[in-house]
């Protein structure tokens, strides 16, 4: 078995590791931070839907720094569109400016991740490579290399969908609350379902190319253009 450069994450003498619910941490704090990532249990798991309503990401949202990012993971696989469809639309009810990115397993949809902002999000393509060029992102790289990515192009190449371009596609989509947490239900429903690359299929029907999401030179640019297939599918 490979070892995973993933550990040096909690070796970085930055890292506080705190042992909480997540949800009960943000409410509790004051704090504000850089990037906020939720990767719960699968939503029909007890309890963990409420990780998935609106009321949740509008308290991360109000958590963020200036510029501050929140990440959503949202599986395909063992779903259904239904369940899907509920925990992008809601996520999009407070992140209006947010995108889908995609990991594909051999080629076809597996499972997404949800990027939002409280501001219009950009992403700048050469800024990020540059980053990734930096010594002290040497660990990120190779464990990015690890998954076959090897650039910020590969990695924004996984774009599957802006806010603006998924609302038609998710118009019937049901939003999930606290009050109802109708996620947990639907969610059941998919269970033992393997329908992930339809789901997906379905959805990138509706992406285009975000124009006014990413910058950077010509060049990277157009070179990302090339990069990103879904429309192929």
């Amino acid at each position: 078995m490979r070892r995973s450069n993933r550990s040096y994450v909690v070796k970085n003498p930055k890292v506080e590791i705190r042992v909480d619910d997540g949800r009960h941490y943000l409410l509790t704090s004051r704090e504000k931070f850089d990037g906020i990532t939720s990767d719960p249990l699968d939503p029909w798991v007890k309890g963990a839907a409420a990780l998935y309503t609106k009321e949740f990401f509008e308290v991360a949202r109000q958590h963020l720094n200036p510029g501050g990012v929140v990440t959503q993971f949202v599986q395909l696989y063992e779903s259904n569109e239904e369940a899907v469809k509920s925990e992008i639309a809601t996520f999009f009810e407070v992140f209006p400016n947010g995108a889908v990115f995609a990991n594909l397993v051999n080629g076809q949809g597996y499972d997404v991740v949800l990027v939002g902002q409280a501001e219009p999000m950009k992403i700048d393509v050469d800024k990020m490579q540059q980053r990734l060029n930096m010594p002290e992102y040497a660990p990120v790289v190779q464990s990015l290399r690890e998954t076959g990515i090897y650039s910020a192009v590969d990695l924004l190449s996984t774009f599957a969908g802006h806010a603006a371009d998924l609302k038609t596609w998710l118009a019937d989509a049901s939003i999930n609350r606290d009050l109802n947490l109708r996620l947990q239900y639907l969610a059941g429903l998919g269970l033992n379902l393997y329908r992930a690359d339809p789901i997906y299929v379905s959805m990138v029907a509706h992406a285009r190319y975000p124009g006014d999401l990413f910058t950077g030179s010509e060049t990277t640019l157009q070179s990302l253009r090339k990069t990103i297939r879904f429309n192929d599918r």
